[in-house]
């Protein structure tokens, strides 16, 4: 009889310490559920790198991790991924989430961001009881979704290159570059010339008003002399010589407006003063 009131008793205590053993881990599950808000997420995008326990940031700070991953039967496109963040995360409308890689490894992570001051908490329930977060398109997304417009551009861009860079053209643009690699010779051959006239205005300007400044038929003579020396020294002697072999050309007969100024140059008005 005693034999069998301590194995009671045994069974008694045991059964006590399990139902103890139960409780206690349905206070933590419990506790956890409390600390910890849950959420779901609609990628529309591949979310290679993400797995069960990535880490998700809210402003670059660990606040959660990745429960699940599963694909949508309805809607294939689709992929939603649960969450698990602290309580005190503050979830509010304006929140988005997007998948962003973590350097070089292959490994993702969901970052959130975009929450306003002020506005309400995100907490209506969605389709699968747990409120829902939207998405962002993340850099390398919108580049994958760009992809298709951008290489319409680059093929657009190829085909006008091409028809502007013709035979024809090419040909138009050599001649171009010819004419302006024999400018820029002629002028670094007149460099000396450019730079002396450059460095010497005043001299040049004096002159002109000196020129000016004479009277009388003398002073016509020599201003017109010393004016033409002046603006156009090239043609200067050149003029003097047609006007030295002014009388040999009336001799053989040749017309008269030959040997008028304005046969002469843009100072033939003044050259004939002089006479």
């Amino acid at each position: 009889m005693e034999t069998r009131s301590n194995h009671v008793l045994v069974g008694g205590v045991v059964l006590a310490l399990l139902v103890a053993l139960l409780a206690f881990i349905v206070w933590l599950a419990g506790f956890n559920t409390v600390a910890e808000q849950r959420y779901d997420i609609f990628f529309k995008t591949s979310v290679d790198g993400l797995a069960k326990g990535s880490p998700v940031n809210f402003s670059g700070v660990p606040v959660g991790k990745i429960q699940e991953i599963k694909l949508e039967p309805k809607s294939p496109e689709f992929v939603r991924v649960r969450i698990s963040v602290d309580r005190e995360t503050p979830i509010l409308q304006g929140t988005t989430a997007t998948i962003a890689g973590v350097g070089f490894t292959g490994v993702s992570q969901i970052n959130l961001d975009g929450a306003i001051k002020g506005a309400p908490p995100i907490v209506e329930p969605g389709p699968y009881g747990v409120p829902v977060i939207p998405t962002k398109p993340g850099a390398l997304g919108e580049l994958l979704n760009s992809a298709p417009e951008l290489l319409n551009r680059i093929s657009a861009l190829t085909d006008r290159l091409a028809e502007l860079l013709n035979d024809k053209n090419q040909k138009s643009i050599g001649g171009i570059l010819a004419n302006v690699d024999r400018l820029s010779g002629d002028l670094a051959d007149r460099g000396p010339e450019i730079a002396a006239s450059i460095a010497s205005p005043n001299s040049v300007q004096s002159s002109i008003r000196g020129c000016r400044s004479d009277r009388g038929a003398s002073g016509r003579r020599r201003r017109s002399a010393t004016c033409w020396k002046v603006a156009m020294p090239g043609q200067a002697s050149a003029t003097e010589s047609r006007l030295g072999s002014r009388s040999s050309t009336k001799a053989v007969g040749w017309p008269v407006w030959a040997t008028r100024p304005a046969a002469i140059g843009p100072l033939g008005p003044e050259l004939s003063t002089s006479g």
